[in-house]
């Protein structure tokens, strides 16, 4: 790294106490065939992770998503996070490799 600083500065690997309040804020996040095709939604609302993940992607802070939808709780867009985190940590991208044989 540029800056002299090592990894073990920046990454802490979460500690046993993070993971168990994750889990619980996972059982904030249902699966129900009946809404949105079994996408995940929160707290079995007609509310999807996605949409919540989107809001923030567009630059919407937690606070005017919350005035939007006043049975939602903080605890709820922390759980659409740690969900999606926990989605992006099982994928991984494997590069193309295109011969540029002549």
């Amino acid at each position: 790294m540029k800056s002299g600083r090592k990894r073990s500065q920046y990454f802490h690997p979460p500690s046993v106490e993070t993971f168990m309040n994750e889990n619980k804020l996972l059982e904030r996040i249902m699966v129900n065939p009946k809404i949105f095709g079994g996408k995940p939604i929160i707290r079995g609302r007609r509310l999807a992770v996605e949409h919540v993940l989107g809001m923030l992607a567009a630059g919407d802070n937690p606070e005017t998503i919350l005035k939007g939808y006043p049975w939602l709780e903080t605890e709820d867009i922390q759980a659409c996070l740690v969900y999606a985190r926990r989605m992006v940590s099982h994928e991984r991208v494997e590069p193309l490799l295109v011969g540029t044989g002549a």
